[in-house]
């Protein structure tokens, strides 16, 4: 597989979402969450204005991920419940959109950060104790499963905000 990532500007996103900690094996729990987050926002008359992701704040691979299941909205809306309202940081991005499974995603992503550390860019990311911390790691979800079933047709951007 030969990955074709770009870099790429991108604006603050306002968005909202549902945050979460799980582990690969229990990454369901989050994503299940996305269209019950989209229906409350609908219901509430927020304006979306983008396909929905997952923002990785947090990760230890052999852990635990801090996650956000979230969708851009056109302006900032308050927290409700476990919904909370927040902007994604402009700055400069690489850029990649993956077609297949998302179990592949791990495989992509390995090969992305290595094409980053050939090229010699530094990630918005800090390593803890507890994991990588990231200022911006998006994975921003194009296919919309009631319409594409076929999960070998998803498209998957992978968005990871440089120092």
């Amino acid at each position: 597989m030969s990955i074709k990532p770009e870099i790429v500007e991108r604006a603050e996103q306002p968005y909202a979402a549902v945050r979460g900690t799980v582990t690969l094996e229990t990454f369901g729990e989050i994503a299940d969450r996305l269209p019950e987050l989209i229906g409350t926002l609908t219901h509430r008359g927020v304006e979306l204005a983008g396909a929905p992701f997952f923002r990785y704040t947090l990760i230890d691979m052999q852990a635990q991920l801090e996650v956000e299941a979230g969708v851009p909205v056109a302006a900032v809306v308050p927290g409700e419940g476990d919904i909370v309202g927040d902007v994604l940081p402009a700055g400069r991005y690489v850029s990649l959109t993956h077609v297949g499974h998302p179990d592949e995603l791990l495989e992509v992503t390995r090969q992305l950060r290595e094409w980053a550390a050939d090229e010699g860019l530094t990630w918005d990311m800090t390593d803890t104790d507890r994991g990588e911390r990231w200022g911006c790691r998006l994975e921003i979800l194009k296919t919309d499963p009631a319409v594409e079933p076929d999960m070998g047709k998803w498209e998957t951007e992978l968005a990871f905000r440089l120092a």
